[in-house]
């Protein structure tokens, strides 16, 4: 099991009913593939989080590439300021942390304008970061 998790702060200004309705197309983007969590995130510097739970590497990409997905990160990114993701599994593979950051890197090259996007946010760092690699 791969729980693929995401924790960010909406940049100041930002109205309620848009965050409400990126928060409610985040938790409807993965009902295919993934048993997600989506809401707000007590205890941290982020103000919104979310947990999801996929059986393999296999559904993990077809997650990360769904059309859904793709969509609210394209709504939803221009309206981040901070954005951290990391992933925990109790997959014993040695190699799972490269097949992650391959699976983060073959979605970049496959969107451009996702890079774009995240190389404009204030903060971006985490399993997901272009250029980083997954440990």
């Amino acid at each position: 099991m791969i729980y693929h998790c995401i924790r960010f702060t909406i940049k100041p200004g930002v109205p309620k009913e848009t965050v409400d309705a990126i928060i409610s197309g985040m938790s409807a983007q993965n009902a295919d593939t993934a048993t997600s969590l989506f809401g707000r995130d007590f205890g941290g510097d982020y103000e919104y989080g979310a947990v999801s739970l996929v059986a393999d590497i296999e559904t993990y990409e077809k997650m990360m590439n769904s059309p859904a997905h793709l969509a609210v990160d394209r709504m939803g990114l221009p309206l981040i300021e901070r954005f951290a993701s990391f992933d925990i599994t109790d997959d014993l593979d040695p190699e799972l942390g490269a097949k992650i950051t391959a699976v983060h890197q073959r979605r970049f090259d496959a969107n451009p304008d996702i890079v774009e996007l995240v190389s404009n946010l204030a903060e971006y760092r985490g399993s997901a970061a272009p250029g980083k690699h997954a440990s």
